[in-house]
């Protein structure tokens, strides 16, 4: 009798058509072979926000794509990941998950949660978008600016330790707050702001990459464990090929953005960078919002 098919169901927030959803279905269901059932379901379908780690270790689904937030609920040892200036960008994001740290956060995942991180999923890298024309090169150039944040403790310091002065406000609400001028600025992702037209509302993009977006995809360790030495090689070169060709997809758009920007008449430069990146890594370590990270990893995170 022919094996039957190991089921793998996918669960994710993500709508079905952006690149790293058609990652998955185009790509990952491809390349994984004969030995599996994959059966993807996007845009909160079947699992609402948030409850996707609790689906996996309960067995109700065997993978989803996870920012580091969710899995920091249960092991706070991943909140490091969502700081301001720890993950520099993308090719620092895969050198992170193919070094000792990653080994370490893998090992992480494995015993404290039950899943296994097979690979991570490039979202793009937040930016800080102005009105005015007042330049921004170091932290102290942003203060008294009034930058929106999303709401939550994590994120408020965020906007805090790049010198600015944070405000909540709703995503939805952000457009008419920057017109207004409730508020000075916002950060997002570049494909954001142009989804959003914040172009239309402010004058400036700056550069300062202080916060990169990304999920991990995850498959539930029952899962991996009963599988062969070949289904896992299978399971693990799908999820690299499809991670790599999402990660391209986004940052093309990235590029492609810059101009897009500079032609609607936005300046778009970079800060000193370092600036930031020394004040706010200083203001985490001297705070509470880094008490739970590993001892040395900032460290080694930093030289690679």
């Amino acid at each position: 009798m022919a094996q039957d098919k190991i089921e793998l169901i996918f669960s994710d927030v993500n709508p079905a058509d952006v690149p790293r959803s058609k990652a998955m279905t185009d790509i990952f269901a491809a390349e994984i072979g004969d030995s599996f059932d994959f059966k993807p379901y996007f845009g909160a379908t079947l699992m609402k926000q948030g409850t996707e780690l609790v689906g996996l270790q309960r067995g109700n689904i065997q993978m989803a794509g996870l920012p580091p937030s969710d899995l920091a609920q249960q092991a706070p040892e991943f909140d490091i990941l969502g700081a301001a200036y720890v993950v520099r960008d993308q090719p620092h994001l895969k050198a992170i998950f193919d070094s000792e740290v990653g080994e370490q956060l893998k090992q992480i995942a494995r015993d404290k949660l039950k899943v296994e991180i097979l690979g991570t999923f490039y979202y793009g890298t937040r930016q800080v978008n102005l009105r005015g024309d007042q330049e921004i090169k170091t932290p102290e150039d942003m203060k008294g600016v009034k930058l929106r944040m999303p709401g939550g403790e994590s994120w408020q310091f965020l906007g805090k330790s790049l010198g600015a002065n944070p405000v909540p406000i709703p995503y939805t609400e952000l457009y008419t707050a920057l017109q207004s001028g409730v508020v000075d600025g916002q950060d997002n992702p570049l494909p954001n702001d142009k989804a959003m037209k914040f172009y239309e509302v402010t004058d400036q993009i700056v550069m300062t990459g202080h916060n990169v977006g990304f999920g991990m995809l995850l498959v539930s360790s029952m899962v991996w464990d009963s599988l062969s030495a070949e289904q896992q090689a299978a399971l693990q070169a799908a999820a690299d090929k499809a991670t790599a060709w999402s990660d391209e997809q986004y940052l093309a758009q990235e590029a492609e953005l810059v101009e897009f920007f500079e032609g609607e008449g936005l300046k778009v430069y970079a800060p000193d960078v370092k600036a930031f990146q020394d004040h706010a890594q200083k203001m985490y370590l001297e705070s509470a919002m880094s008490e739970n990270w590993p001892e040395g990893m900032l460290d080694a995170i930093n030289k690679l």
